[in-house]
């Protein structure tokens, strides 16, 4: 088997029309290939009038010696392999059941160890409707939400699933998500998603898995107590909705608790599991016209049906230090009401499989760090986030109806009277206002700075009818919880923190991905 890169395709290129630059690469006839199929595929945009595909192939040729060329190299199948099993004298508990937990719950069922899970929200058929009665009508249920119950925060995105890691546990993912329904592009394409209309029902054929193999997953299940012994876990103590708390003995915890898991980082904090603030960013949501987005990056072409909705990734580094950058850019899609805490507002950006919503958004995000927290320990980014979620609940109207402005006014430093050809599609509704009421002066001020560089970058970024809708505060998650030796907690074995919560990954498959890493500690470690 040989990988060919760097084929270039047109937009309305075939199969055919890849086989053929393949035997020409490899100096044999289209006919000499047994088989060929597409390992990657991304968008070439550099120029607005040759907009095309370029292709990795993998091609299956008894016959043919491959010449020397950098370009092509022998290609051998992607085999995940679990490590060397030991017998584990207990079974290991799983607490959260977002990307993390849930890969890292497949692996130790795969690996015959029957796991148990526990998730403080409802499974996800309950969990959206649920979230489809918030959006609808502002009733928050704060156990069940857009952050919490089966599948994390990532249910109710875009369900990106590119990364910047490199670690080869990505295909592992990207295979199970197959085999749980989503679509077979995802094992492909440069930029893959699953939409959110598709991902609760990979969520679910996950779970069916697990449950299966011998695992045990046990919803509206909030995990209270961690119990210790001379520097060991013995077991964890929990509570179902409305029961008494109740105790699990295990040797093994891996903590995927999530990036909004406020209560638990607070009880972590009182029992002096080691921990530190980290940096992470604030912002708001901005929304453009999706065919805005498309006219400017890729001009003529734009609205050919191979290439689908545009997407666009911007940065700047200001003279302050500051970093402005987006962030969760949803083609086509929606922003979101994301609160999990009452009289606190947050946003998020989704994005249904087809992206065929009128609008485009993204998180506009300015860094943020220790020196702006204004308080001190391991929580203080946690309530830095809480104050400003808290005014842009009281700016909005204390209803959930979110604060928002137009781009235009925003940078006039003026209150918007209302919106012009950009519809906010915030779910419960939108107050206009001026935005410096509830983001602090240095966040809004290289926000503007931002948007005026970005514009330089993608025109019509700081288009006049542009909305920004705040607040958005859950970039990623404000603590880290230390780690050790084998992915164990510092000071605490037996504990494995894991995924965006703990501060070890940022979206579905690096924080599956660290999943699939800590469960294989589990299955190797020795005490």
């Amino acid at each position: 088997m040989y990988r060919i890169t760097d084929i270039r395709m047109e937009l309305n290129g075939t199969e055919s029309d890849l086989k053929r630059e393949a035997a020409r690469r490899l100096r044999v006839r289209p006919e000499e290939i047994r088989s060929l199929k597409l390992y990657r595929r991304s968008v070439d945009a550099r120029r607005k009038d040759d907009v095309h595909f370029i292709c990795t192939v993998d091609v299956e040729c008894p016959r043919c010696k491959a010449p020397r060329d950098r370009k092509i190299t022998k290609a051998e199948p992607y085999r995940y392999r679990l490590p060397e099993i030991r017998p584990l004298s207990s079974r290991p508990v799983v607490v959260g059941f977002g990307p993390a937990g849930m890969f890292a719950a497949l692996i130790l069922a795969q690996a015959g160890q029957r796991p148990i899970v526990l998730e403080r929200g409802s499974c996800v058929e309950e969990r959206q409707k649920k979230t489809q009665q918030f959006w609808k009508i502002g009733v928050l249920d704060p156990e069940c939400n857009v952050q919490f119950g089966e599948g994390g925060a990532g249910t109710f995105s875009d369900g990106k699933l590119n990364t910047g890691t490199k670690d080869p546990r990505i295909r592992k993912v990207l295979e199970e998500f197959v085999l749980a329904g989503a679509p077979e592009e995802i094992l492909y394409l440069a930029k893959p998603h699953i939409g959110t209309d598709r991902l609760p029902g990979a969520v679910r054929n996950i779970r069916k898995t697990i449950l299966s193999l011998g695992g045990e997953i046990y919803f509206d299940t909030k995990m209270t107590a961690l119990l210790t012994r001379d520097g060991k876990i013995t077991g964890v103590e929990f509570r179902t909705q409305g029961g008494t708390p109740e105790r699990l003995e295990t040797e093994n915890v891996i903590l995927a608790i999530g990036h909004s898991a406020r209560d638990t980082f607070a009880m972590l904090e009182a029992m002096k599991l080691p921990m530190e603030a980290k940096p992470f960013a604030v912002g708001a949501r901005i929304e453009h016209l999706q065919s805005m987005i498309d006219k400017a990056q890729y001009g003529k072409f734009a609205g050919h049906p191979a290439l689908g909705a545009a997407d666009y990734k911007l940065a700047v580094h200001l003279p302050t230090g500051r970093g402005v950058y987006t962030f969760c850019m949803c083609p086509g899609g929606t922003v979101v009401a994301a609160a999990s805490e009452p009289g606190r507002l947050v946003t998020n950006g989704m994005s249904e499989f087809a992206r065929d919503g009128v609008n485009a958004n993204s998180a506009l995000l300015v860094n943020v760090g220790p020196g702006d927290f204004g308080g001190e320990g391991p929580l203080a980014g946690m309530e830095f986030q809480r104050r400003l979620e808290e005014k842009a609940f009281e700016l909005g109207g204390g209803n959930y109806r979110a604060p928002a402005q137009r781009v235009e006014d925003f940078l006039a430093r003026r209150a918007s009277t209302g919106f012009g050809s950009v519809v906010p599609t915030y779910p419960i509704g939108v107050t206009p206002c001026s935005l410096d009421d509830c983001l602090p002066e240095v966040i809004a001020d290289s926000m503007r700075e931002g948007l005026r560089q970005m514009d330089t970058r993608l025109k019509g970024f700081a288009s006049p009818d542009a909305v920004l809708t705040a607040v958005e505060t859950r970039s990623s998650s404000p603590v880290r919880l230390l780690r050790g030796e084998g992915l164990q907690s510092v000071g605490l074995r037996g504990l494995y923190p894991c995924g965006e919560g703990a501060g070890y990954a940022g979206g579905i498959v690096s924080a599956a991905v660290d999943g699939i890493r800590c469960a294989e500690r589990v299955l190797m470690a020795v005490y």
